[in-house]
């Protein structure tokens, strides 16, 4: 027979076992519950048809990585599409492209202007916003730097999702246009990097996180309004002039922000906007 000690021992490991056979439990429900509630507060802002957007301002891009080693990201080329087929339709008057600009080597948001401009999308309607680290800095800045009240996402579905929640969070009327989700791209690992992504935003929003950078109000560039048309509520702020916009350019040119320090959910960034070697999200 067991002695004493190793029968208090196996009640011991026993308990330690159902403690984290439940604390698994818990984990797993509290991620699924909060995918479920970002999917059902968010799927009717969402349209994956051009000709039920409702015309906006701005329409605001998410970035990811253009591709590493020349080999395109689907995630990303649906994105520019998507923004551009807007702006051609006259649903939005002017883009505004948020990502990362890590290195000099690295920099998103030019990547986007360059491939909308490729489109026929003109420069000068495309505003960059050099500090949208994470999705959460790119909703923020979108309201506090950018002035916007109102923004149409630009993202697959599932992402958008996230940058609408995020936004409502803080005052920030976003709607979102669901870019087209590449095939064969791994359904299983977007969504589990997704539910992590989500389950990362809520940390940030419980503990007060707020973006890494704000820095000086800036403008984003529209195309000019028909002078019979009225200014939509919740929009950009006026257009600048010619001179004004070269200014602009300039001091983007030479000021753009680089990472400045880590947020509440730092170990989870690079799944928040989607990192890896292969397609990125």
């Amino acid at each position: 027979m067991p002695s004493g000690r190793a029968r208090a021992w196996r009640r011991w490991l026993h308990r330690c076992l159902l403690i984290l056979v439940l604390g698994c439990i818990g984990l797993l429900t509290t991620l699924v519950l909060i995918d479920l509630t970002v999917s059902l507060t968010t799927r009717d802002a969402i349209t994956e048809t051009l000709d039920q957007v409702e015309p906006i301002e701005v329409a605001l891009i998410l970035g990811t990585s253009r591709g590493p080693r020349g080999k395109p990201n689907r995630f990303y080329q649906a994105r520019i599409e998507a923004a551009a087929a807007l702006y051609h339709s006259g649903r939005v008057r002017g883009i505004l492209v948020s990502g990362d600009n890590a290195t000099r080597y690295y920099n998103e948001p030019i990547s986007m202007q360059r491939d909308l401009m490729a489109l026929g999308v003109p420069g000068e309607h495309v505003t960059l916003d050099y500090a949208g680290f994470r999705t959460l800095d790119s909703m923020v800045r979108a309201k506090e730097v950018f002035g916007l009240d109102q923004v149409l996402v630009v993202s697959q579905r599932f992402h958008a999702g996230r940058a609408i929640f995020l936004a409502r969070r803080f005052g920030l009327d976003a709607r979102g246009f669901a870019a087209a989700d590449p095939p064969h791209t791994g359904f299983l690992r977007v969504r589990a990097r997704e539910i992590l992504a989500r389950a990362a935003a809520v940390l940030d929003l419980l503990t007060g996180q707020g973006p890494r950078f704000l820095g000086a109000r800036e403008t984003v560039r529209l195309q000019e309004q028909p002078q019979h048309d009225l200014p939509a509520s919740g929009s950009a702020r006026p257009q600048q002039q010619p001179e004004d916009q070269a200014d602009e350019r300039q001091q983007q040119d030479h000021g753009n922000p680089q990472h400045l320090g880590q947020g509440a959910s730092a170990a989870l960034d690079d799944l928040d906007e989607g990192i890896d070697h292969d397609d990125q999200v």
